[in-house]
């Protein structure tokens, strides 16, 4: 079992930059690939950024590419996403996610655990 719990969420200007947390409860935090969603309003929740248990490989949407970046500290079981050139279509509730799976997965479903998420606001 996997406790997570985001924080850093706020509203911004566009071209700002925020940095979401995500800690983790357990011991076995190292074990699970870590992810970002986010949901905007009246859309699916999707897929932002993952980052394996290994600390090896990362991945991120198209959208995002180049302005986020997600990276973990299995010290501190605590995970990161450093968002830079923030845009008003960033505007979400941002989540958390841990997967138990072998591979590295972009679907909701595919995530075992779930943060209550974040609000991230960006204003034009």
């Amino acid at each position: 079992q996997v406790q997570l719990v985001e924080s850093g969420g706020g509203l911004v200007q566009a071209g700002g930059s925020l940095r979401l947390s995500c800690a983790a409860s357990g011991r076995t935090f190292s074990s699970y690939n870590m992810g970002w969603f986010r949901q905007a309003p009246g859309k699916e929740r999707e897929f932002v950024a993952a980052f394996s248990r290994s600390g090896g490989n990362t991945y991120y949407a198209d959208s995002v590419k180049g302005r986020f970046t997600i990276s973990r500290d299995n010290a501190k079981n605590t995970v990161y996403l450093q968002m830079n050139s923030l845009k008003p279509e960033d505007t979400a509730v941002y989540y958390c996610a841990a997967s138990g799976s072998s591979w590295i997965g972009r679907r909701v479903t595919e995530y075992d655990y779930w943060g209550q998420g974040t609000q991230v606001t960006v204003s034009s």
